[in-house]
């Protein structure tokens, strides 16, 4: 009982720090959550299928959500758009399966930095599903972005590393998925999107991890566990992070994870990320930024709904 105080104490001091100041801390949780988890897939991924990793994201995070997704009920998870929900399933798992073996076979910086290409192939998507109107400044972006990406993986080098392809490709098909999260989102709550996605997700690699399946031993139990912890923090401090801050504060923040990915790199699998991945990096995460700031811009100047 003489803990109640403390931790009353603890939650007040807590909600009276500025809600930006709150979202910079959420999204520092997830991007450190995330950066940590490509570190355990990477570990794993010398002896475990990226399908069998894939499972196990889906299932342990669907097992963690289950009491959110308990509390909705059978109307809260009730939807007239499943054919909406299954086309974003099919491409995101797609795009999982290649995320997981980009991060198993190139440098974890290097993997990061690609996947922080999706704002720059959302914009095209955006403009093709979406048919939305793009300014020529965020053309331009679109367009730097694209460079940084040409720089990472360098196709006229002896040839572009297929593994790099892979993750844009993984990039480009993310980018996609997103953009039919924003069409879902008209109708549907988040916590019946990630309730469609995770036991979704674990029905597509059910099958595919049991036929790859390599049994755990000792510690491995316990890491094939924290991809799916790892990877439901993760989700939890960024979806914390925007709904306490704005957008174009805590944002930016996220491009940490390149920092996090660099040194999990650097301390545990002894990488060192190239002059080519810098300057990539660099160009790809300004050019995201940019992006995302314009977009933030453009949402915020909408006027209200009804």
């Amino acid at each position: 009982m003489s803990d109640k105080p403390d931790h009353n104490r603890l939650v007040s001091a807590w909600l009276r720090l500025p809600g930006n100041l709150r979202g910079v801390i959420w999204i520092l949780m997830g991007s450190l959550a995330f950066a940590l988890n490509d570190g355990v897939v990477k570990f794993l991924g010398h002896k475990f299928s990226a399908f069998q990793l894939a499972f196990v994201r889906y299932f342990i995070g669907f097992i963690l959500l289950t009491p959110v997704f308990v509390k909705l009920g059978k109307a809260g998870l009730a939807t007239n758009r499943l054919d909406l929900h299954l086309a974003r399933l099919v491409l995101a798992c797609a795009a999982q399966v290649g995320v997981l073996y980009a991060v198993i076979h190139l440098y974890l910086a290097d993997a990061t930095a690609i996947a922080f290409s999706r704002p720059v192939f959302t914009t095209l998507v955006a403009v093709v599903l979406l048919s939305e109107l793009v300014s020529a400044r965020r053309w331009v972006a679109t367009i730097v972005g694209f460079v940084g990406v040409l720089i990472m993986i360098r196709p006229g080098h002896a040839g572009a590393d297929p593994v790099a392809l892979i993750a844009v490709a993984a990039a480009l098909v993310f980018a996609v998925a997103n953009v039919l999260i924003r069409m879902l989102a008209k109708t549907e709550p988040p916590s019946r999107i990630l309730f469609y996605y995770h036991l979704g997700g674990s029905v597509v690699f059910l099958g595919p991890a049991i036929w790859v399946w390599q049994s755990p031993t000792g510690m491995e139990w316990i890491m094939l566990c924290l991809i799916g912890i790892l990877t439901t923090i993760g989700m939890i401090g960024f979806v914390r992070a925007f709904s306490v801050g704005e957008a174009n504060a805590v944002g930016p923040i996220e491009y940490i994870r390149l920092i996090f990915a660099a040194v999990i790199g650097y301390c545990f699998f002894a990488e060192v990320p190239s002059l080519w991945t810098t300057a990539g990096a660099i160009v790809i995460v300004a050019s995201a930024l940019y992006i995302a700031r314009e977009e933030s811009q453009r949402r915020g100047a909408r006027p209200p709904a009804g």
